[in-house]
């Protein structure tokens, strides 16, 4: 990495077209050792008066920090000021890497809606720079190819607002920018764009909004730093470049307190009490309702619905639960799951109470509800108080439709969704010792390992209201590999997993991000372990408490301690925002970004809160890993 030839520091005086320009350089005049610290200084002047720069770097566990400092010491205001941190790196054929929200590019929702999500090319003077308060991971990172051997870059930012801002919450932004013959990572004092929009913010799920003027004012005297790392570093293979710099985020961070939020037993308690209110049964069905009164009752499984996941979870808790009547619902529920009519191209997820019948097969609920059912069924065989002939029957179908179509030599599924099918498909071959159901699983697993670790095609379209890269997307691919790995014991399975592990973890926020006034600050909100949801839909949600069991698991089998005590403040952050109810809502807005509620100000989206959209997978995420963390031994 290197800094511009035209200067090590460089300040844009003037806010044309919608963007920063006459830029100012200087270089350094100036070079100290102090201990650990090599203090590189400079000047630059102007009409107005003289800026003092100045540079602070030192070693830092293969890493290096650096403070800058601008010092205005002119007499007067200057006004349309842009400052910068500018490091380069020596390729412009580049993949770019920006925690939650590029990802290699995004290929794929370029491909299914480019107007939906930010891309990067590396093309001559594209751009990519967003608020730091939009990164889970503040960090911006490079990949690119030399001589057959991999390399990256990140430039890695401790998050602040601008003092001096033109805009009440103004934010430094950060990415990248592609030259001639060199790419750039940058840090700016406000400016964002992408897609080729200046001063533009990723706002809303379909585009953006404006969102200009992010200049600030230095005033006779004002003093402004700025700290930030930097890390060069030959990468192992293609598509891995961002696993080094998502780990030095970690360890910068260390999001690892938990004391202050709420316990493991406070929410098992309340998600009970919230569960019970959903429990829905007529002469037809029995099971838990997906959605808030105010909409159509259904029991939707998998997804976003996940009426099957407490049938195992429940099963789990019930000791701690006290609750006699848990065993009943779950025979009558799981019954009822399994009057779902199996075709040839699996079972229909969503049941209509009003009309008796069920609609919408979809790969991912599939999959999600198979694994619950098998878990469910692993589970109930223990105990005599259940039946679990029919759920049997019902999960051995469906896993020949889907052992079936998976090994065929016309499966060729759209995206990482049937990634999905990998873990049911191995617990039913144990439970039912079929060789045939791992055989397919295992063919999925490679299969996505091919299509996915390079990153050409990152993972992707794990959502049902998301066509492009996502946690989801990825989190189907961690679990499968583990669940191949737990199967077979083939180290392959389990660096194929720390891959996919890695890509669901980079959506995890591992700093507090500071909040305006609104609904999360009024309840003192602390962002750590909370997850994004994926480079269209950019806000915070509680989804990642799913998979906070196989993190935890992938900390054991690596020995990896950070990823053990990140899984559990990951679980206990999302019990923050719990209503008296035990309701919790889907959407938290800790950036520009927003979904509900009035979105017509971009300046008053932040820190904005949608409680009304209660879908049950925000309280079944909680039992199920709670009841994952029993069986393996886990307390916290």
């Amino acid at each position: 990495m290197y800094a511009p030839e035209e200067g090590l520091w460089s300040i844009a005086t003037q806010w044309r077209q919608n963007w920063p320009t006459a830029w100012q350089h200087a270089q350094a005049t100036e070079i100290e050792q102090n201990d650990e610290w090599l203090i590189v200084k400079g000047k630059l002047l102007l009409p107005q008066g003289e800026w003092n720069l100045r540079d602070a770097y030192r070693q830092e566990e293969g890493r290096v920090k650096c403070i800058r400092r601008f010092e205005w010491k002119g007499k007067e205001t200057l006004e349309n000021i842009t400052l910068s941190v500018r490091w380069k790196v020596p390729s412009r054929e580049v993949e770019a890497f920006l925690p939650g929200i590029l990802y290699y590019g995004n290929p794929s929702g370029e491909k299914n809606g480019r107007h939906k999500v930010p891309v990067f090319h590396g093309r001559k003077g594209e751009e990519a720079l967003f608020e730091e308060h939009r990164f889970p991971m503040p960090f911006a990172n490079l990949e690119w190819e030399e001589k057959e051997q991999y390399y990256g870059a990140a430039l890695h930012s401790l998050p602040s607002p601008v003092y001096g801002g033109n805009h009440f919450d103004q934010w430094w932004s950060m990415g990248v920018k592609a030259y001639e013959t060199d790419t750039e990572l940058r840090l700016l004092s406000g400016p964002v764009t992408y897609n080729g929009q200046k001063s533009v913010a990723k706002a809303l799920q379909q585009r953006a909004m404006p969102y200009g003027e992010t200049y600030i004012r230095m005033k006779p005297g004002t003093v402004i730093e700025k700290t930030f790392y930097l890390e060069a570093f030959p990468s192992k293979a293609q598509g891995t470049a961002f696993q080094r710099p998502l780990y030095t985020s970690i360890n910068l961070f260390k999001p690892f307190y938990a004391e202050t939020f709420p316990t493991v037993d406070e929410i098992i308690k309340t998600k009970y009490r919230f569960t019970k209110a959903r429990w829905v049964e007529g002469e037809n069905y029995a099971g838990y309702n997906m959605y808030p009164g105010f909409a159509k009752p259904r029991i939707v499984l998998g997804w976003a619905g996940q009426s099957e996941a407490p049938l195992y979870a429940l099963q789990v808790l019930q000791e701690e639960l006290q609750d006699e009547a848990i065993w009943k619902k779950v025979q009558s529920a799981m019954d009822h799951i399994c009057t779902s009519p199996i075709s040839e191209k699996g079972f229909p997820v969503r049941y209509e109470l009003q009309e008796n019948q069920w609609h919408s097969p979809d790969p991912v609920s599939e999959g999600q509800a198979m694994n619950n059912i098998a878990l469910a069924i692993r589970t109930a065989r223990k105990n005599q108080q259940l039946n679990t002939k029919n759920w049997e029957t019902f999960l051995q179908k469906a896993c020949e439709v889907h052992a079936q179509r998976l090994l065929s030599e016309d499966w060729h599924p759209r995206n990482t969704a049937e990634a999905f099918y990998i873990s049911p498909l191995l617990l039913a071959a144990d439970l039912f010792k079929n060789a045939s159901y791992q055989k397919a699983a295992l063919k999925a697993a490679d299969y996505y390992a091919k299509r996915h670790l390079n990153m050409e095609e990152p993972y992707w379209g794990g959502t049902l209201d998301a066509t492009c890269e996502d946690k989801e997307g990825a989190w189907g691919a961690f679990q499968g590999f583990l669940a191949a790995y737990e199967a077979t014991r083939q180290p392959q399975y389990l660096q194929w997993a720390q891959h996919a592990c890695d890509v669901v973890l980079s959506y995890t926020v591992v700093w507090d991000i500071p909040l305006p006034a609104g609904r999360m600050a009024d309840h003192h909100f602390k962002t750590r372990g909370w997850t994004g949801v994926s480079p269209q839909n950019q806000h915070l949600d509680v989804y990642g408490v799913l998979y906070t069991p196989a993190i935890y698991r992938m900390g054991e089998l690596t020995g990896n301690q950070a990823l053990k005590k990140l899984a559990q403040v990951m679980f206990r952050t999302c019990g923050q925002m719990i209503d008296p109810y035990g309701s919790q809502g889907e959407q938290l807005q800790q950036t520009n970004f927003a979904q509900h509620g009035d979105m017509s100000d971009i300046y008053k989206l932040r820190g904005g809160y949608s409680e009304s959209w209660t879908v049950y997978w925000i309280t079944a995420h909680f039992l199920h890993a709670a009841a994952q963390f029993k069986e393996m031994g886990v307390e916290f």
